[in-house]
């Protein structure tokens, strides 16, 4: 299940949304969709999926991505799930106020690079870890490369 819904809100939903979007409005430069379309979907919904579950379930995270079965750190799992849910709100309100999508790409950007590159540094990573690290990877790279086209446009 995990592994779907990272696949589904962080690749496939995010490029089928930038090709309708762009064969319903092919006036946006493509640019503009893939920011559209990768904040919405990367950020937003999975970030909102992730903060949720963080927040009431985080002995999953704790587990499976932090492979640490201590209490000790539940609270900051929590904490990381409120954090990961208000980045989702301001992604997800940018389909309707456009000027969010440029903030929320650079500090999801940044946040999902060094993400990455601490799952990286683990020296024993499970499945989902390994899942994790790709994708937040993947993801800070179009979200940076997003930033800097926008900029240069």
């Amino acid at each position: 299940m995990y592994i779907a819904v990272v696949a589904l809100t962080m690749l496939i939903l995010p490029v089928l949304s930038i090709f309708i979007d762009h064969g319903l409005h092919p006036d946006p430069p493509i640019v503009l969709l893939v920011g559209r379309w990768f904040v919405f979907w990367g950020v937003g919904v999975r970030l909102a999926l992730a903060g949720l579950r963080q927040f009431f379930q985080p002995e999953f995270t704790a587990k499976q991505i932090f492979q640490s079965s201590s209490p000790d750190v539940l609270p900051l799992v929590r904490e990381l799930g409120v954090a990961n849910f208000s980045a989702s709100v301001v992604a997800l309100l940018s389909l309707g106020m456009p000027s969010f999508v440029l903030p929320a790409a650079i500090s999801a950007g940044i946040f999902y690079g060094v993400a990455g590159v601490r799952h990286i540094m683990g020296r024993h990573r499970s499945r989902n870890e390994n899942v994790a690290m790709v994708s937040d990877l993947l993801m800070s790279a179009v979200l940076l490369i997003f930033v800097a086209a926008y900029c240069l446009r």
